[in-house]
This record gives structure tokens, C-alpha cells and sequence, in this order.
């Protein structure tokens, strides 16, 4: 079967556009011109990838991200006319999988369509714990004692990687390896910054829990001896 991609933009000549890019690449496009459309598409659990227009006349393109993220683990481009970084700063750290400014060329968006399948089909096991930790990485969520927590892309990433291997001590600079897009163009106060965020967010579900430990000089780890 031909991978099914759910489009979910409301202007019919960029529609058209992407709907024949993706046919003559071998995919099965699925066009909604709006959000509560593509909340009915979403149900179908063949979609492999959404591509999504922030500017959307009945719903915000980000909002409706949220909204489709407890229907379907599907990884999701935005695509949106926008060129402000704010808004693509905004959707990836939301946890889209990539971010596509009209105007655009079509043979590049199938190409991180192809990309993304790709990295998709090889990508870890669905469900991974490390004590009460369980990362869904289909889904791109975490759980800790059974509650879901409400992590931004890079939150997603640092917490996914220490609970990788738990006890083991990864410094600022592997953190920012490993879990940023450009990590050169990063700050050592980053990692500190989000690790904070996260360690609140742990201890509004287990206050009496120390789940990341600080190693002085080293970096940090995720506890082993739960």
C-alpha cells in the first residue's frame, strides 16, 4: 500500500500542488481543506505523516496540533506562509517533525516527506522505561508515574536521553549534541535552563522524588535506584 499523507491546507491551487508532488512520488494523499476535517481524517490509523498550514480559516494550525497528537503518533510538517522565526520556533518546539515556508518547492517537500517516512521506519521501539519513566517515542511523550507530562521538543529530547541509560552522566555538551538541531549555536546555560524545566515538571507529579541528579563539573543523570 501506498503511504497515506493527511494535507491539511485551505487554499486549493497549493492543495493541488502537494496532492500531485505527493502522487508522482508514490503516496496517497488525503486533502482537508479544514481543522475539524482533518480531526475526522485523523481517526484513520493508516495516515503515515501530516502535512499541516498554520493558517487554517476555522482553527489555529497550532492548536490543531495539539489536538490531533492524542489521535495519531504520525510525525506532522507545518506548513504556513509565515517567515517570522518566532512561529517556526513556536511549532517545532511544539514537536513538529519540520517546518516548510511558502512559497515552496515541491520536489523539497516530498523530499522531507521521504526523509522523515524514512527515519520513521527505522526509528527505536515504540515504548521505552526507565524505572516509572515510560517514552512513547511514536507518540513523542513521557510518562512518569502513570501521568502524562506536557514537555516542549527539547524538554522531550534531554528527558528521553538520560532515561536512555539511567545512572549514566551526560554533560552540557553531549546534551546539546545530542538533543538540539544546532547545537553549535547553543549555550551550556540551554541544557541548564531546560533541565530546570523538567525537574519541575517531575516534581509536580512525585514532590519528594530527586528523579535528575547534578554532577558538579560533569553534567547531569536520571536516577537509577528507584
Amino acid at each position: 500500500m501506498r503511504p497515506r499523507i493527511l494535507v491539511v491546507e485551505d487554499e486549493p491551487a497549493i492543495a493541488d500542488t502537494i496532492h500531485y508532488a505527493l502522487s508522482t512520488e508514490g503516496y496517497d494523499p488525503v486533502w482537508c481543506a479544514t481543522g475539524q476535517a482533518a480531526l475526522d481524517a485523523a481517526r484513520d490509523d493508516g495516515i503515515a505523516l501530516v502535512i499541516l498550514d498554520v493558517g487554517l480559516p476555522d482553527i489555529n494550525g497550532f492548536e490543531l496540533f495539539k489536538r490531533l497528537a492524542p489521535l495519531m503518533s504520525a510525525p506532522v510538517i507545518f506548513l504556513t506562509a509565515r517567515t517570522d522565526e518566532v512561529d517556526r520556533i513556536v511549532g517545532l518546539e511544539l514537536g513538529a517533525d519540520d517546518y516548510v515556508s511558502k512559497p515552496f518547492s515541491p520536489r523539497e517537500l516530498t523530499a522531507r516527506v521521504r526523509t522523515i517516512l524514512r527515519r520513521a521506519a527505522r526509528g527505536a521501539p515504540a515504548t521505552e522505561q526507565a524505572g516509572p519513566l515510560v517514552v512513547d517515542d511514536e507518540r513523542r511523550s513521557i510518562r512518569y508515574f502513570g501521568v502524562a507530562l506536557e514537555l516542549s521538543r527539547y524538554e522531550y529530547r534531554v528527558l528521553k536521553l538520560l532515561a536512555s541509560r539511567p545512572g549514566r552522566v551526560y554533560s552540557r555538551d553531549e546534551i546539546l549534541q545530542q538533543a538540539w538541531d544546532d547545537p553549535d549555536s547553543s549555550f551550556d546555560r540551554t541544557v541548564d535552563a531546560h533541565i530546570k524545566l523538567i525537574r519541575a515538571k517531575l516534581k509536580s507529579v512525585k514532590p519528594d522524588i530527586e528523579a535528575i541528579r547534578t554532577h558538579r563539573g560533569d553534567g547531569y543523570s536520571l536516577r537509577e535506584d528507584w
